[in-house]
């Protein structure tokens, strides 16, 4: 049988970062240096290998994840059977479900980094690449859409949360479980992945979406100040519980839904909003009967991402809703 062709695409991150004159670690390794470094990975495929930048990934823009999946996709019309995209770790779940909210092809598109720079003891880097490589070579992986891969572990671009600043299993889908693992140089899946409806890019990004986490005693003036000087054209809150304000935070939240979307979340970092069990000013039943939408099981970062390309192909509420609704569901 013929190798698959895998594309493999850097953008910078821990992965890449080697030690620097002025102290600590800072990106320099390309995509070609990180192949390098993994023994017996070119026997696994054939490579078409890009540098698209060396960011830190806290330093990631919209602008640089649309570049991505235009270089991505120019990589499948060319014949790729998969492609890889490796990134720092700090915003690597908000990557992935960005990208997953406009990959369309059949072929996997998988998302991984390190948790430690090359020249660390126990550097997972290599590991990490290996198994991505796997991954993107497996027909398994076929319409699945995005997919990171860490530690061993295949998880789902929705559900994917990094839950630790520091150790290598700092990746885990605490709601709905891994999707799948990588074992003995094979990819296991335990369930199917339904894909969601991806969103068509778009022609502007001028809509901005403030996400605001709400917390003990805090001044709800600050978001009135931001909508009042159009600072923002929706709001996502992170709310206490399964998706609670306070009645100060509701009297703002209720004005500004008659004018743009306003979604409440929770904070908690696992398990929905609730839809109809609180009925208490600033609860659930009450913020939506009074126009506020609820994040149900995804998290506040996700929904900001999932709302701002909302705006950015001018859905209206009910549409917004409905997204919601779809990406948000377990199956």
């Amino acid at each position: 049988m013929s190798k698959k062709r895998i594309a493999i695409g850097a953008l910078g991150g821990t992965i890449s970062m080697t030690a620097s004159q002025s102290g600590g670690v800072t990106a320099t390794l390309g995509a070609r240096e990180l192949a390098q470094g993994v023994p017996g990975i070119a026997d696994m495929a054939d490579f078409s290998l890009q540098t698209l930048q060396k960011l830190p990934s806290g330093s990631i823009r919209f602008e640089h994840l649309f570049n991505c999946l235009a270089w991505a996709e120019k990589e499948v019309e060319k014949g790729a059977d998969g492609v890889i995209i490796t990134q720092g770790t700090d915003t690597l779940e908000e990557s992935a479900f960005f990208l997953d909210l406009f990959w369309r092809h059949p072929q996997p598109l998988v998302l991984m980094g390190a948790m430690r720079s090359p020249e660390e003891p126990g550097a997972d880097g290599a590991a990490n690449l290996l198994a991505s490589v796997t991954v993107a070579c497996s027909q398994e992986s076929v319409n699945r859409g995005v997919l990171v891969v860490m530690n061993d572990e295949i998880h789902e671009a929705r559900h994917v949360r990094k839950v630790h600043s520091s150790r290598v299993n700092a990746f885990e889908s605490p709601v709905f479980g891994l999707a799948g693992v990588v074992l003995e140089k094979q990819v296991q899946y335990f369930r199917a992945t339904v894909r969601k409806p991806q969103l068509a890019i778009p022609a502007s990004t001028s809509a901005k979406v403030l996400l605001l986490e709400h917390t003990l005693d805090d001044d709800p003036d600050i978001l009135s100040l931001a909508i009042a000087h159009g600072a923002c054209q929706a709001v996502v809150v992170a709310g206490f519980g399964s998706g609670h304000v306070s009645e100060s935070l509701r009297d703002v939240l209720v004005v500004a839904a008659e004018r743009i979307p306003v979604v409440v979340c929770s904070r908690t970092g696992a398990g929905s909003t609730t839809q109809a069990v609180y009925g208490y000013k600033g609860a659930e039943i009450d913020l939506q009967k009074n126009g506020v939408l609820m994040g149900r099981w995804l998290c506040p970062r996700k929904t900001r991402l999932l709302l701002a390309v909302a705006l950015w192909n001018n859905c209206d509420r009910e549409q917004i809703k409905d997204l919601l609704v779809q990406w948000s569901a377990s199956h």
